[in-house]
């Protein structure tokens, strides 16, 4: 699609390609980190296609759209992924599929960055009728479902109040043992996480990026102020080394990576208050902590630790709304499905078998 392709609606509402010249008033409407235009650049870097959206109103950006475009092995179509959206409604939808056919997408992959409170009246099943009626098919996810989410407004003493006592007893004992937190935005910070990271997770076995991912999201991001790198340092030693996410008000923890040894001197759960801290220092209302377990967590999974390390700074339980496919092509979808199902099953089968 050229810069020129226009999605024409009821006058005065227009929907139509980012010119690079509208970059700043694109990110002032977008919600999330992942909708940036830096972060599409940073994505362009990794190989993949992104288009980004406008919604004008009377010529005044409303509203932001950025979906990457992934090719699909084997079935010669591509698949969008529109991650922390707004709020869907028909406009957006028509408008993704116009964007989906053009980039010959077998379906985008919407997980719009709606979340509610646990246990509160849900308002989601309406917007989940909304979505299957308009051909969107719910999907497998790529973010978690639950999150915690903090009000940091309050004043520290209210915030530090509302840890819970395990958690404010070890952000103490932290702090007691000589524990500091320092920020290290810099070329050396980040291959300092690297370093980390790869100790983490030959420890814990879990997925990660590769270097370069990390490297090239830091080049693109270093200059914005949307990325910050923060590390732990106990007798002169990085124990925990953690990138921070800021955007439009909402600071976010989307990466960390620890040591094992000096476990005993909690220097994870200092990093974490002083993160909140250093959020209401640059005006920040809110704190997304990026992933999280569902009110009923099962102990035994290996994100528990995640979860209960979470709880325990006071924020509230929230769910989004999920993931839904916007079927594109609906005679291949099926199949792709199918593919993907089969997959998965070889995947959790090869990890049980250790292959």
């Amino acid at each position: 699609m050229d810069s020129g392709s226009k999605y024409h609606y009821p006058t005065p509402m227009i929907i139509r390609e980012i010119r690079p010249e509208e970059k700043e008033a694109y990110n002032a409407v977008v919600n999330h980190p992942l909708q940036t235009w830096e972060w599409g650049e940073f994505r362009k870097e990794t190989g993949v296609s992104v288009a980004r959206l406008g919604v004008f109103e009377n010529g005044v950006i409303q509203k932001g759209i950025q979906v990457t475009f992934h090719p699909i092995p084997l079935f010669g179509q591509n698949a969008g992924y529109f991650p922390k959206g707004d709020m869907p409604d028909s406009n957006q939808i028509s408008a993704l599929k116009q964007l989906g056919s053009s980039y010959n997408a077998l379906f985008i992959k919407m997980e719009p960055n709606i979340a509610q409170k646990v246990g509160t009246p849900s308002a989601h099943a309406h917007i989940h009728n909304f979505l299957t009626e308009n051909g969107a098919q719910p999907g497998r996810p790529m973010f978690t479902k639950y999150s915690f989410i903090l009000d940091i407004t309050p004043d520290e003493e209210k915030l530090f109040a509302n840890l819970k006592s395990k958690t404010r007893y070890n952000v103490n004992l932290a702090a007691k043992k000589g524990v500091q937190i320092f920020e290290n935005t810099t070329d050396e910070g980040i291959q300092q996480y690297l370093e980390i990271l790869k100790e983490t997770t030959n420890r814990q076995g879990f997925y990660a990026h590769n270097e370069k991912y990390f490297t090239n999201m830091y080049e693109n991001l270093k200059d914005t102020g949307m990325m910050r790198i923060f590390n732990a340092v106990y007798q002169g030693k990085i124990l925990v080394s953690w990138i921070m996410f800021i955007h439009n008000g909402v600071l976010y923890y989307p990466y960390g990576a620890s040591r094992s040894e000096n476990r005993d001197v909690m220097a994870s759960n200092l990093m974490m208050w002083e993160m909140i801290k250093f959020g209401k220092s640059q005006g920040c209302t809110r704190f997304d902590m990026w992933g999280s377990l569902g009110p009923e967590p099962d102990k035994k999974s290996s994100w528990y630790g995640f979860h209960r390390f979470k709880k325990g700074y006071g924020g509230d339980l929230v769910e989004f709304l999920g993931t839904y496919d916007l079927v594109i092509n609906q005679s291949m979808y099926g199949l792709f499905r199918l593919a993907e199902n089969l997959r998965w099953k070889w995947l959790r089968l090869k990890a049980k078998l250790h292959i």
